[in-house]
Order: structure tokens, then sequence, then C-alpha cells
């Protein structure tokens, strides 16, 4: 799914206007009756007092529609509107007419001076912020900031059309406060980025995409510098088998890294390599690996290091396909070097994580030295090692789009919502949960992309799939671990179960099998 900017939305809605020769309030009309069917079909007609918050602009005109069908459907509405300014769009007071000539009960202006004491709202009841939505060019004043302070305070459901009120779509928070904090976000035909940024995201607890007829032409034919990546995104890339293929078809993984006692995380790593499909992999260890991995997995083949225990030089006997290095690696001297040789000798596509990552910021002008499309799989600490601190998210993903770029590495942001940069373009997971957040998933990670690239996948593909994949493991799980309970080993167990998923058909309304039941 596209992940639209304002300014592409503002474009997108013109270009509707023009193809489908409607007018803007028109437009509206059909965005604020989505909102309205959304509510209706979840309320079914219950009396729970709905306080309706409208600015001035084009959101607030949202709002107007929504309230104005609410009101003919028979709802308990109390319509406000924020009345901070004399700049009023066209398509907010035509509306203002409408609900006006609906209703004896007119909305309430509020002159931005007023006390909150004369607006009674329950914790019960709901809100729905339609003051500012995408439209926001100026900063809040504080009658405002206290009136969000306020929706607060009343612990209502509250409900924002488009984008939570006092948040930009496009730079970070300056006030916390002065932003609604939403229940649910309803967001016209494309989610907003701001939804899965670590800063931004704590502003809304669910969202969801509401279709308002935005020209198809439109929609497919331009280009954005953000899709979220879910299942629809991801099926067209699987590559199905071959009857007659065999384990040479599948490639050849070598994962590279481990040190006394950190061992277990090139297992990890070599187990996810196989779960995601490769036909053979090596791992290559110091030699206290040696009798661990041959005992935990026995389907994996083991090479090792003069040393006991680090790396202190790669010297390889096989011709992989690629290679995953980093899991567990320290950064011992010798361990430095032998990885900086590594990188001087060899061709072979590189999926880097962990100690790996670390080495390369400590010693940025190896990176000169990584094949083009090599995968970077930083935490957000080993990241700002490689590109430096940020100001915000926004300033982030700038310079990791920079580093990306300059170095032609696929970058990928691990987090609540991983962000995989490639050039100029930001590819946001859809999948995974916090029970992601333990020791070792970091490593089935990267043996999971390893895997991918293993089967012939291209390098962006298999991070894309291998991300999806992953998360969806973890989300699969749930059900059954919880989020505290969930370890790295049973995240590669559940990589079978996300591959299931993306064949699974929906389930059949209960109901109607029921219904279907009583006609025999």
């Amino acid at each position: 799914m596209k992940i639209f900017s304002k300014e592409q939305i503002y474009a997108g809605d013109k270009q509707t206007q023009e193809r489908q020769k409607i007018s803007s309030t028109d437009l509206m009309e059909r965005a604020g009756i989505q909102i309205f069917n959304w509510l209706h079909m979840r309320m079914q007609g219950a009396q729970v007092p709905i306080h309706v918050f409208c600015g001035i602009g084009n959101n607030g005109g949202d709002g107007l529609v929504v309230a104005r069908h609410l009101i003919t459907h028979g709802y308990n509405v109390k319509v406000y509107i924020v009345n901070c300014s004399d700049k009023r769009s066209k398509d907010f007071l035509i509306n203002y007419d409408r609900i006006k000539n609906t209703t004896k009960d007119w909305p309430t202006l509020l002159s931005c001076a007023d006390d909150f004491n004369d607006i009674q709202i329950d914790t019960k009841d709901i809100i729905v912020d339609a003051v500012f939505g995408i439209g926001l060019n100026r900063p809040i004043d504080a009658w405002v900031k206290a009136l969000f302070q306020f929706f607060r305070s009343t612990k209502a459901f509250t409900l924002s059309i488009d984008l939570p009120s006092g948040l930009h779509t496009d730079k970070a928070v300056e006030d916390q406060e002065a932003v609604v904090v939403a229940g649910y976000t309803l967001s016209f035909q494309t989610p907003k980025l701001v939804f899965f940024l670590p800063e931004t995201a704590k502003y809304t607890q669910q969202w969801e995409v509401l279709d308002i007829g935005i020209d198809p032409e439109y929609l497919y034919t331009t280009a954005t510098e953000a899709d979220l990546i879910g299942k629809n995104e991801i099926l067209p890339m699987y590559q199905p088998r071959e009857k007659y293929s065999h384990k040479g078809t599948f490639g050849h993984s070598l994962i590279i890294g481990g040190s006394y006692g950190k061992i277990g995380a090139v297992n990890l790593a070599s187990r996810s390599v196989l779960a995601a499909g490769a036909g053979k992999v090596t791992a290559y260890v110091p030699k206290c690996g040696y009798i661990p991995l041959q005992t935990a997995l026995p389907e994996a083949m083991v090479l090792t290091d003069a040393d006991d225990e680090k790396i202190t030089g790669i010297n390889l006997e096989i011709d992989p396909t690629v290679i995953g290095i980093g899991v567990g690696l320290g950064t011992h001297d010798e361990t430095i070097l032998a990885f900086e040789n590594f990188l001087k000798a060899n061709k072979k596509p590189l999926v880097i994580d962990a100690d790996g990552l670390n080495i390369l910021s400590k010693k940025k002008g190896l990176l000169k030295l990584l094949p083009e499309l090599t995968v970077l799989t930083p935490h957000p600490k080993e990241l700002e090692r490689l590109i430096g601190k940020w100001n915000d998210d926004f300033d982030k993903l700038e310079k990791a789009k920079k580093f990306a770029k300059k170095y032609k590495l696929i970058v990928v942001i691990k987090g609540a919502n991983t962000i995989t940069v490639f050039n100029d373009k930001l590819f946001v997971n859809a999948t995974g949960n916090p029970g992601l957040a333990t020791a070792g998933t970091g490593d089935v990670l990267t043996g999971v992309i390893t895997g991918l690239i293993s089967q012939g996948y291209d390098a962006l593909q298999a991070t894309l799939f291998g991300v999806y994949l992953h998360g969806k493991s973890a989300d699969v799980l749930l059900e059954d671990f919880g989020y505290q309970s969930l370890l790295a080993s049973d995240v590669i167990n559940g990589i079978s179960l996300a591959y299931l998923d993306l064949f699974k058909q929906p389930e059949q309304p209960q109901v109607e099998e029921a219904d279907s039941e009583n006609k025999k």
C-alpha cells in the first residue's frame, strides 16, 4: 500500500474532482459519509453521547458532514466549532449552513477563550476530533492546546478524522501536549507515515484506511516515498518451487560469526537460514563452537577458525551463494583485522548484523569495500553509530537514505514497524509485535534474509520478504506465547506458519455457516 505525502493527497483530491467532475464539497461529503458509515455500523443506533469538535478548515468540514448524518439518523450528537480564526474554508461554510438547516440545536461556537467547565463529557462518551487534520500550518495556541488536554482528561474514546489534530505528516512534534491522543484514527485513502514512527505512532492507538474514491489512475501511477508492506505486497514476490528441484537449487548460505559465549547467535542464524528455505548452510565459527553447533544443529555444516575463542582469519574452502556475517562475532582486534581482510577479498552478496555493523562503525572506510546491495540490519543504537545522531525520526530517515544511497546499500532499521531504506525509498513493514523485543530475534532476521537471497530472491525482495516473515511469525505465535514468553527459537519455528499464512483463505463468518445449516 502506498503512503502518500500531504502534497500528493492534495494533488489526488484535485485530480479526482477534475476527472470525476465533482466539486470539493462533493468529495468532502463522500469522505464524511464514509466516517459516518464506519461509526453507524459499530454503534447501531446506540444513544452514546457523541461530541464532534470541528475546526474551521476542511477537516472541520468533514466533521460537520459526519455530525449531520449522525443527527439525521437519530444519534445523540453535540457539535462544537473551534472558532479561533476568521479564515474559514469554503467547504466548511457550506457544511456549516447545511447542519444549521438540519437541526434546531446549532453547533456551539467556542471563542477560544471559554472555560471547559460548560462542556460535559463522560468517560463513556465519544469525542470526534475534526479540528485540524493534515491542514495544520500554524503553531497551536494555548487555548487549543488546553482543549486537547481536556480531551485526554475526560478519558472518553477519541476518534480522529484523517489525522490526530496537532500532528504533522512531515515533521516532528515540538510540543507533545499540543497533539490529540486518539484511540482510533480513520485515515482517508492512505495511511500516514507518522503512524509508523516511534515518536509519533503513540498519538493513535489504532488506525484504519477508508476508501473515499480517489481517482484510481492517480493512485496507481503516482510514485511515493514510502510504501506499507503487507501480505498483498509480499505475495507477488513469492517464488514457487519446481517439482524436480533439489537442495542445490536453493543455494548454499554461509554464516560467519560467534565468539566464546556467543555461539548461540550463529546457531539461531543458521537455523533461520534453513527455516527460510535455503538448500544448505555452513557456519564458520571459532573452535569452541564446533561441538555445540554439530550437536544442536545437525543440518548445518561447520568450519572453524584456528583460534578457540574468536575469529582471527576467514579462510574459506567453499563457494557460498551468500554470506551472513556479524552475529556474535565480537570486536577483538584480531577479529576486526580478519573482517577487514575478508571484505577486501569477498565478492559474494552480504548480510551484515551485530558486531559486523559495530566494526563498520569503528572503521567507516570499510564501507567502501561492501558489495553493492549489501544488506545491513541495525537496531537503533547500531544505526546511530553508522549514520550519527539524529534530531528526530524524520531526520533519522533522511540520514539513513543518504547513507544507503552513498554506499549503495539496503538498510533495515529494526523497530516496532521495521523500515527498510533503499535509495530514496522507504518500505514500512506491517507485521511484528513487542514479543520480538527479546535476545536473538535479530540473529533470526539475519538468517532469514540470508536464506532468501540464497534461494534466488534479489537483495531487496529478500529483505522485504524476510522482515515480513520474521514479524508474521511473531504475530502467528502471539496467541500461544504472549509477548513476554516468546523466544527467538520460537520465531524460527513460526517461519513455516508465516509461509503457510501467505496462502491462507479468510475464514467464512460463523453466522453464514449457521444459516446454511438451517437451510439444510
